[in-house]
């Protein structure tokens, strides 16, 4: 496979094929990846305008040739990125340049926070790229992406199928994260390690702001790195971009510094905007640039460096515990959650999961069970077995990168689990044990340590993802390997370098007051360089030594986090299992079987209305808060929101029986505008509105200016939602808003969508501008009470 991109110079990528298809007359709301069949002269025009600008690779005309967004148009997905991938290639000829097909999103949300499953992003996406390679596409660029689970799918599609290299890029807003709150360090972990050949950044924003987020890309990732920002950000009177070809060129000119690899462009770059990058850029070598090896593990929001002491939770485990085995058994998810739940608020960074109990199907259950956790916490996960069908079920649907745990010395277990490990990018735990059982010196520990260490780099998995468990044996039964396993703990530390792992409680089998003998356990073998306890987190004495070590040993500067843990406040008996939530707390936490049981359980004392008044729109407005501070994200507001419907579920049945009507808030019409086919920023704003009671009139996309005023008359509403993405399709959004005015509709217009600003909304007549979902459910109440 020839290299993707140059080494002795700059590779230079295409700029926008929607701005070039709306320049060539692109009608509003026609799908535009079929023009490869209908027109495809234009296309191919547009394709060699941009090879004879300087481009290296030009990108089919397959943007949303996807089954989904291709639904009703007449043709396969075959056919369309045949004809798009043969228009690109008849544009490349004579040339050296390369066709890549080009991948978006689906176009609807992933789980948990959609109802697209992950199997079937992958088989969408994997239709797409083999149709793509079998046409002659020579690359697969994966863009513009906002949701970490969906670029995963689509790395594993092509990975699977395909021969073809892979870039991945993603749009990320000026915060720092995508749509759903995906992180620049989570992107460029979870790409390398699936065997992404580059990663990139794209769209959302221009040169200036993308600037700081593709530094922080460029430290966190050894890929090659490219860049395809927006020509600076669109008037959404005009459409235009407000930088030209030469200032773009200029605002592009700082990136030499960060090492990056291949430049572009994208929304509202043309041929010219390239021509300059090809001029100023492609003579040149890129930077060289070093990247510091970090061990880290992440979800999409959340990465946890080890680079302190990190607590794993220990308690998603049936040993020892008759009720996880009963949940294991019973098939019970919700109890699984509720652990994860309590681990996460008690302090745990990571959490362990083990489902391995006699009796089941294992490998369902870790599928299952991950799904389930990674819909009520951001916290990362370390998979828990020694069998590679049960780690690959867990690990194909882990949204991140996780651990696994575990390996040991025997070549057997090495052959079967590390490249399980590698083809997910998995961290590995190793644990000082062969064939022979585990060695009574530490020395002897030592070097099966070594041995898998060597034996992970030479599979491919980078050494800062290794992790030793040096084994803990119990005090009762072997009292004098304890100060082994602290010797050899302190051995792989200092000679290896690598993180440290260990199982604390295991110290104090068949003891009395085995708390006290964990902790002393613990704070020993911190002191002798553990860098990943395994514990329960619910123990306050534990979490209290780990908070203390971290200040006697200097790694909470200034006792910071320490002085927030623990001030003012006493010492609190260690919790026990986890309990059924409350239904305030269920809705906070996104658990909806919870919250249906609660509410039915409320209701048989508290009116159906005084429920929703005093306890679900109180809830609902905390998570509203945090999700408007930046301290949660899309996927937990939206899953709060299902918790919420599930409680609502619940007070409509009980009016019901009881024969009463509900009083609704009152209706809302919502559309899409008129040429615009994106509509997931208006099903999450109508999910919003609809668990605060208001009933919804979802229209659907490219709805025209006469069906909004028909059904806002129809109906009687008060208030009626407006929704655009595309700058094109504004002026479609200021029709509808002069239609209602000429209807003489006494109905107030709120406007939202990423194109939009409050200035803009203001100057077409709307009344409110609402930012995103939250904001439409102020306004909701402002309008309806």
């Amino acid at each position: 496979m020839s290299e993707v991109f140059k080494k002795d110079r700059y590779t230079i990528l295409d700029g926008a094929m929607g701005t070039m298809l709306q320049k060539s007359g692109l009608e509003l709301g026609r799908q535009p990846d079929v023009l490869g069949i209908e027109q495809p002269e234009i296309v191919e025009r547009i394709g060699r305008m941009y090879v004879e600008s300087g481009s290296d690779w030009i990108c089919a005309n397959t943007f949303g040739a996807n089954r989904k967004k291709l639904s009703g148009c007449g043709y396969t997905v075959e056919q369309v990125i045949t004809a798009s991938v043969g228009c690109a290639k008849s544009a490349c000829r004579g040339s050296e340049c390369r066709v890549l097909l080009d991948v978006g999103p689906i176009g609807e949300l992933l789980e948990p926070v959609g109802t697209l499953g992950f199997e079937e992003a992958y088989d969408i996406f994997r239709q797409e790229m083999v149709a793509g390679e079998q046409a002659g596409a020579q690359g697969i660029l994966i863009e513009t992406m906002t949701d970490l689970y969906e670029v995963k799918a689509a790395i594993l599609a092509a990975r699977e199928n395909t021969s073809l290299p892979v870039l991945v890029s993603m749009s990320f807003e000026e915060r720092g994260r995508t749509f759903t709150g995906c992180t620049v360090e989570s992107l460029a972990l979870v790409a390398q390690g699936l065997g992404a050949d580059a990663v990139g950044i794209n769209c959302s924003l221009g040169p200036r702001e993308i600037f700081p987020l593709a530094k922080r890309l460029c430290s966190s990732t050894t890929l090659p790195v490219f860049i395809k920002p927006n020509a600076g950000l669109p008037d959404p009177a005009t459409g235009a971009y407000d930088i030209s070809p030469r200032q773009f060129c200029d605002e592009m000119a700082c990136y030499e510094a960060l090492g990056i690899s291949a430049v572009g462009g994208c929304c509202g770059t043309t041929p010219d905007y390239i021509q300059h990058l090809a001029e100023y850029f492609g003579p040149k070598c890129p930077k060289q640039r070093e990247v510091t090896a970090r061990s880290c593990v992440c979800t999409p929001t959340e990465l946890v460096e080890i680079d302190r002491v990190t607590v794993i939770g220990e308690r998603i485990n049936p040993t020892g515990k008759k009720r996880f085995q009963a949940a294991l058994r019973e098939g019970d998810l919700d109890y699984i959650a509720e652990q994860a739940i309590e681990q996460a608020n008690a302090g745990a960074r990571i959490l362990d999961v083990n489902v391995g109990l006699p009796g089941i199907d294992e490998a369902e259950m870790m599928r299952c069970a991950v799904k389930t956790i990674q819909s009520v916490t951001d916290l990362p996960l370390q998979l828990d077995s020694t069998r590679a069908d049960v780690l690959e079920a867990g690990l194909r649907v882990y949204n991140g990168k996780a651990i696994v745990n575990s390996v040991n010395a025997e070549a057997a277990v090495l052959e079967a689990i590390l490249p399980v490990c590698k083809k997910y990018g998995a961290a590995v735990v190793g644990l000082t044990l062969d064939e022979h059982g585990i060695p009574e010196r530490a020395e002897e520990r030592f070097a099966l340590a070594k041995r898998i260490v060597e034996a992970a780099c030479s599979a491919g998995i980078p050494r800062e993802d290794v992790f030793i468990d040096c084994l803990t044996l119990t005090a009762s039964a072997q009292q004098q390997a304890v100060r082994e396993t602290l010797r050899a703990v302190q051995m792989v530390k200092e000679r290896l370098g690598v993180k440290t792992v260990l199982g604390v409680s295991n110290i104090s089998f068949g003891l009395p007051c085995r708390e006290q003998v964990n902790t002393s356990f613990l704070t020993l073998a911190l002191a002798h360089g553990l860098d990943m306890p395994i514990l329960n987190p619910n123990s306050q004495a534990m979490m209290a030594a780990v908070a203390s070590f971290e200040v006697l040993y200097n790694l909470d500067p200034e006792s910071t986090r320490y002085i927030a843990q623990y001030a003012g406040k006493a010492p609190q008996p260690a919790a026990g299992d986890a309990r059924a939530p409350e239904l305030y707390d269920a809705i906070v936490q996104g658990l909806r079987s919870q919250a249906a049981h609660a509410a039915r359980e409320k209701l048989k004392s508290m009116p159906p209305q005084e429920l929703v008044n005093q306890i679900l729109i109180p809830a609902l407005d905390s998570v509203g808060e945090r999700f408007e501070k930046g301290t949660i994200f899309l996927p937990q507001l939206l899953q709060s929101a299902g918790a919420a419907q599930a409680a609502f579920d619940e007070v409509k049945e009980k009016i019901i029986s009881e024969g009463t009507k509900g009083a609704s808030k009152g209706k809302i019409v919502i559309a899409t505008v008129k040429g615009d086919i994106h509509d997931i920023g208006k099903n999450i704003v109508k999910v919003i509105l609809e668990n605060y009671g208001y009933e919804m009139i979802d229209l659907g996309r490219d709805v025209p200016p006469e069906r909004v005023v028909e059904a806002a008359r129809s109906n009687n509403v008060r208030l009626v939602g407006l929704s655009a993405l595309m700058t094109t399709t504004l002026p479609s959004m200021a029709q509808t808003i002069e239609a209602l005015h000429q209807a003489g509709l006494a109905c107030k217009i709120m406007v939202g969508g990423a194109v939009l600003t409050p200035e803009y909304a203001e100057s077409i007549g709307a009344d409110f501008y609402a930012r995103d979902a939250k904001q439409s459910v102020d306004i909701a109440r402002k309008v309806l009470g």
